[in-house]
């Protein structure tokens, strides 16, 4: 099997790494067992970053090796310790590296050494304790958990960053012209599709120096498919001109020097994006004693056409200085008149699921389902075998509206209540009224809230919300009575050990 040395399209598994997770911890020393709440943070994941590389020329190692991964942010640890950053993934990819996703849409086109992008972002650190804790929180009991990184699937494609394209036929002398006028050596040969991969040289004229790359086996109906050049016409997007080197010594019945350049021509009409691009015409082979005939019949019809047309020789080096003057020229003319391309930085930042910082719910089949940036990262946030956890989840969607919202929108209690992706979603049974701002005086890790049995707390309530009103002279253990005898109110007289008394039972003794 041939192994490749050329790659300009590859799909590419990128995953950022995972934040570290914060940590629960309390300070203890001598004489001061309790000393608050001293867990730090977890470290963030690192991002994966592609960086344009002037050096880098192919995409070769991506092929081979597909699957990228960033490293995770390390885990926090008491005395307030937080964990260490993961580090970033630095990619480096050829200058004109078109990054698109798998359904085709645009991410980002890389052009000027230097320019970066962050495809994967880290995921976030989780809080430790101490930074959960707060005046009406003073020691939490539980961290928040690291948030995964980003990881999606990427395609990378190469469009060389050439200031010419050489295009024509197979055997024209597209790599021959390159050679001639550059010190790339490619692979030449007298049969057609000897190029396999775009050639590139480096050319001076003048003080300019500009490159020239060439299309490889361009033929008529490459547009659809046919031959090589469909994989290849893109790198001459980004050509400031294109020149069309035309045969003028074929041997094959049927092909002129005319026929051949409007083949080519309709071939990259029918391509797109190319119309704006300035045309030089070099009839090669001229050194052969038909070619040189032929170019002399056909040079003032395509003058006529406005074409600036050049009679050369890849061989003997006949009119190869006139032609490489007037690239420079209008290399020149396209550096000028073309902004000055800076380095930049763009991150990649996936828009929430409702496309604002706020949230929706929705009535589906399967619950409510809450859909938002929020809420969909605190659940990911959430160690759900920590019930203080839990309940602190329960206060913050409480506070950004979700409770209030699913009331409004007529949910039940004990409707499911589904967040995030449907496909991956977190069910939980809507209950309102979870609300405890305050300090929870319970059990590490725990949460009186989600006791289901806590008849004492509810009796206790319900007494002193009938204080209020409460008749005059009514003492506490009379309202005591009275909620459980309803048909009893104001006080109460009897004689103890009496048939009224209600303290007394029928098997005390004496009775």
């Amino acid at each position: 099997m041939a192994v490749p040395t050329f790659v300009d399209r590859v799909t590419l598994h990128v995953s950022a790494g995972r934040g570290g997770n914060g940590v629960a911890s309390v300070h203890r020393e001598k004489f001061k067992p309790l000393g608050g709440p001293d867990g730090g943070n977890g470290g963030p994941g690192g991002s994966v970053i592609l960086r344009v590389d002037p050096d880098v020329t192919t995409l070769l190692d991506y092929h081979h090796s597909p699957k990228r991964r960033a490293e995770h942010g390390g885990h926090g640890a008491g005395a307030h310790r937080n964990g260490a950053h993961g580090a970033d993934l630095v990619l480096p990819v050829p200058d004109g590296t078109v990054v698109t996703d798998r359904q085709g849409h645009l991410l980002a086109d890389l052009v000027g050494p230097g320019t970066e992008l962050v495809v994967a972002q880290g995921g976030r650190g989780g809080l430790g304790n101490a930074a959960l804790a707060s005046a009406k929180r003073k020691a939490p009991g539980f961290a928040l958990l690291g948030e995964p990184g980003d990881e999606l699937e990427i395609v990378l494609e190469l469009k060389v960053v050439a200031d010419i394209g050489l295009v024509g036929f197979p055997s024209a002398g597209k790599s021959s012209l390159i050679a001639a006028i550059s010190r790339a050596r490619p692979k030449i040969a007298d049969y057609p599709f000897t190029t396999l991969v775009p050639n590139l040289g480096v050319v001076s004229a003048g003080d300019t120096t500009f490159t020239v790359a060439d299309v490889p086996g361009l033929i008529e109906g490459a547009s659809e498919g046919r031959g090589l050049g469909h994989d290849f016409l893109r790198h001459i997007e980004r050509c400031a001109a294109i020149v069309h080197v035309v045969d003028t010594a074929s041997i094959e019945p049927g092909r002129n020097p005319v026929d051949d350049l409007d083949v080519i021509e309709n071939e990259l009409t029918r391509y797109g994006g190319l119309e704006d691009r300035p045309r030089l015409v070099a009839l090669n082979k001229v050194d052969v004693p038909d070619g040189r005939d032929i170019a002399g019949f056909v040079v003032e019809e395509l003058r006529e056409r406005g074409l600036r047309v050049f009679e050369v020789s890849a061989a003997s080096g006949e009119g190869l200085r006139e032609l490489t003057f007037a690239m420079a020229g209008i290399v020149e003319a396209a550096r000028a008149a073309k902004p000055v391309v800076e380095a930049t930085r763009i991150v990649l930042r996936p828009p929430s699921a409702d496309g604002s910082d706020t949230f929706t719910v929705t009535e589906t089949a399967d619950g409510w389902q809450v859909r938002g940036e929020k809420p969909e990262r605190w659940v990911r946030q959430t160690d759900f075998s920590n019930d203080e956890a839990v309940g602190f989840l329960a206060d913050r969607l409480n506070r950004l509206g979700v409770e209030t919202r699913l009331a409004e929108l007529g949910a039940q209690e004990g409707d499911a209540v589904l967040i995030g992706d449907p496909d991956n979603a977190v069910v939980f049974d809507f209950k309102p009224g979870l609300d405890a701002a305050a300090e929870i005086l319970s059990r590490r890790g725990e949460d009186q809230r989600f006791d289901e049995s806590r008849p004492a707390a509810r009796r206790r309530r319900a007494i002193e919300e009938a204080m209020g009103d409460r008749a005059e002279g009514e003492t506490r253990a009379d309202v005591a009575r009275r909620l459980d005898r309803p048909e009893t109110h104001g006080p109460q007289s009897y004689e103890i050990g009496g048939a009224d008394d209600p303290d007394w039972a029928e098997e005390d003794p004496g009775r």
